[in-house]
């Protein structure tokens, strides 16, 4: 069952920068809604997670979405950054999920093919083909654009047509 009407979050965990973006899909048509960038400063662990987790919480209830498309995490070769993204990515599961939303987690290789036709596009590609499918849009953060580019990988996929999506309930 296709569905006709959603507003998607997407999701770009970072502890420096956790990209955002939000789209509607309704009738196969996608519209811009809002895009940006959370960014946090060095310091201890805890207060930047916090941050990150405080400042989503206001987006997700301003903008309201349905569901929410989070990138899932990659292997680093350095541990210690895997360890880090992964705080981020919670804080990015954590607050849709609080507030009931479904939340559809996608490979990074899956998002790209789904916008580019390959999976191993660059981050210009990525952003070059958000303008495109959003007429106006120009994110000038990679990021922002990430974000935007798992909303509408989502908004193609959907949670019940894609077998590389896991939603999270």
């Amino acid at each position: 069952m296709k569905i006709s009407s959603m507003r998607i979050i997407g999701l770009d965990p970072g502890l420096r920068n956790l990209g955002w973006g939000v789209v509607d899909y309704e009738n196969g048509r996608l519209k811009h809604v809002d895009h940006g960038v959370i960014r946090t400063s060095e310091g201890a662990l805890a207060t930047r997670i916090s941050a990150l987790f405080t400042e989503l919480s206001k987006i997700v209830d301003v903008l309201n979405p349905d569901l929410a498309a989070v990138e899932e995490t990659f292997v680093n070769t350095n541990a210690a950054s895997t360890l880090k993204l992964g705080h981020a990515r919670a804080v990015c599961l954590l607050v849709p999920g609080l507030r009931g939303l479904p939340v559809a987690e996608y490979a990074p290789n899956t998002v790209k093919k789904a916008l580019v036709g390959r999976g191993h596009a660059d981050k210009q590609q990525i952003g070059h083909m958000v303008r495109v499918l959003l007429p106006g849009v120009a994110p000038s953060a990679s990021d922002a654009a990430d974000a935007l580019a798992l909303a509408i990988c989502h908004a193609h996929h959907g949670p019940s047509a894609s077998i590389q999506a896991r939603v999270v309930q």
